[in-house]
């Protein structure tokens, strides 16, 4: 063969093999061998992806993405399956971080064991100006009524006690902490209640209510709150959350957040929804939207109304187990009207809490006033729980995004028929109704009301059972999602409902490097295990943050 010709040949053989005859591209690391779910639009699987500067540079075959990069590090994942980072899309970050220094209730199987981890907690921290809790539920317990506060009374007569609900729209506090906020039997609230029983306060106060006393609570201070956020990191990135959707917060705790991301301490990503106040309001209506790398504030969450456990849920007809209640709007109509010409005015998104059947009427004939028909605003209602069926279209008519929590419907599934009934229960938790509205719903957990874990929230979305596998057919099983649509719903689907979508919420190039290793693919595996997965890595940004021991 003349040299000319072999020169030919070597120089086709490089245009056919074009990668094999240059210098591999430099990345920081390479991910290959692994079974890659993408979550792009055509629901890609590949083996193999490069990372670079914190984003996927490239997905593809093992083969190809090794030989056309060269990385510092490179990891045989043996055939692991791997994920986009989850996304939260709806909890209480900051509040979750906050209760990590409170007694936790949660799972407590009568009033007796709650008083019991009071006093535990109270020789814990001894010094604590108030004792404080969350998470109990007397749905849970043989005697389903509200307690009363005798008990935390002779206990506690000097310490200001006041213990959450777990769905944070009810709390029981003791005669010290009424006292502190000179709450008595004639006080009056609007959007809330102040339980009394024969004229006296039982220390039950629902909804607006409790604010009466909370606001008594002296601050955490900033480098305690800065401490416990981080702890509160530590455990969602051990469950795969790389971003996670806080649903109200003031300026002062965003800036907190933006100075502990800007330092480096914080690397969970934080979609920050505005609590409706003065100060949020003056500030952000002036300034606008915020966005970082890690942080993004460009929406303010409502409440229309309050919980089902707790009967402040707002309902067309009255509770099923109680004919003369109907629950309450908290604030007046005209309230919601005028702070939706508001936020469409200034570009903001509104993000609504509504769980009874009225407040979502009102507040999906509120948003279609404002909204007009098609649009690409991307208001959201938080919740959708029980919704008329004559209302769901309107989800489609104005493209407002249902932002609902799985596990909800499957904690709630115990008692919620008493609350509503045969009729109203059958269009409860409606998940696959609303996705067909606009082709898409964001899933989240509500935590700290449930579990941060998001692969719980993936199950009871699939399976629409709890953690027992209980029911054996799932809970109305009829509106359970697929695998993919609970998959993409805590990922590809959250990241838009956040105006992200071309940043995060699936592995493709030049999106932010956040995915995650499980210990079998959640995709096939058999439903009744999906809970016992295990996180085996956790990259936000292309850097592990996450290893079990």
């Amino acid at each position: 063969m003349s040299k000319n010709r072999l020169l030919l040949t070597f120089g086709w053989g490089c245009f056919l093999g074009f990668t094999s005859c240059r210098e591999p591209e430099p990345a920081d690391l390479l991910i290959y061998n692994a079974k890659v779910y993408t979550a792009d639009m055509d629901s890609t699987v590949v083996e193999a992806f490069a990372i670079k500067d914190g984003k996927f540079l490239e997905v593809g075959g093992s083969s190809f993405i090794r030989t056309k990069y060269k990385a510092r590090r490179e990891l045989d994942l043996k055939g692991k399956p791997v994920y986009p980072g989850f996304i939260d899309a709806h909890a209480h970050f900051v509040g979750y971080a906050q209760n990590l220094m409170q007694a936790d209730l949660v799972g407590t199987k009568s009033f007796a064991e709650v008083v019991q981890r009071l006093v535990a907690h109270r020789k814990k921290y001894p010094a604590a100006p108030w004792l404080l809790g969350r998470g109990w539920d007397q749905n849970d317990w043989p005697v389903k009524d509200f307690p009363t506060n005798d008990t935390l009374n002779q206990l506690f007569p000097e310490l200001p006690v006041l213990i959450t609900r777990i769905d944070g729209h009810a709390a029981l506090v003791n005669a010290k902490a009424l006292a502190l906020a000179q709450v008595t039997p004639a006080t009056t609230v609007s959007g809330g209640i102040i339980q009394k029983v024969n004229g006296r306060l039982t220390g039950i106060l629902i909804d607006n209510a409790e604010e009466l006393v909370a606001r008594k609570i002296p601050p955490m201070q900033t480098s305690e709150l800065a401490k416990v956020l981080l702890a509160a990191q530590e455990k969602c990135f051990a469950v795969g959350l790389t971003s996670v959707v806080d649903a109200g917060l003031e300026k002062p705790v965003i800036d907190l957040i933006d100075s502990l991301q800007k330092a480096k301490a914080l690397k969970m990503r934080i979609y920050a929804m505005l609590s409706p106040s003065e100060e949020n309001k003056n500030y952000y209506f002036k300034n606008g939207p915020y966005h970082s790398p890690y942080l993004n504030v460009r929406s303010f969450k409502v409440y229309a109304d309050g919980a089902l456990g707790s009967r402040g849920a707002c309902l067309l007809h009255p509770y099923h187990d109680q004919p003369n209640q109907t629950g309450f709007l908290l604030q007046n109509q005209e309230y919601y009207r005028q702070l939706a010409k508001q936020l469409n005015q200034l570009g903001f998104q509104m993000n609504t809490h509504a769980i009874g059947d009225s407040a979502n009427r009102l507040m999906l004939n509120i948003y279609g006033e404002v909204l007009k028909g098609k649009n690409n605003k991307r208001w959201r209602i938080e919740h959708a729980q029980v919704v008329n069926p004559t209302d769901v279209p309107k989800f489609g008519r104005y493209n407002i995004i249902p932002s609902v929590q799985p596990t909800h419907a499957t904690s709630d599934m115990y008692w919620a028929a008493d609350r509503l009934g045969p009729e109203r229960i059958a269009h409860a938790y409606a998940y696959k109704y609303l996705l067909k509205q606009n082709g898409f719903l964001a899933l989240g957990s509500d935590f700290p009301v449930e579990a941060i874990n998001p692969l719980y929230g993936f199950h009871a979305a699939v399976a629409r059972q709890d953690a027992k596998n209980y029911p054996a057919g799932g809970f109305q099983k009829n509106n359970a999602l697929t695998r993919v649509q609970a998959l993409y719903g805590m990922t590809r689907w959250a990241a838009y409902a956040n105006f992200e979508e071309k940043e995060k919420g699936s592995i493709e190039r030049n999106k932010y490097a956040d995915f995650v290793i499980l210990s079998q693919d959640i995709i096939t595996a058999d439903l009744s295990a999906i809970r016992n997965t295990k996180v085996l890595a956790t990259y936000p940004n292309g850097e592990v943050v996450y290893q079990p021991k």
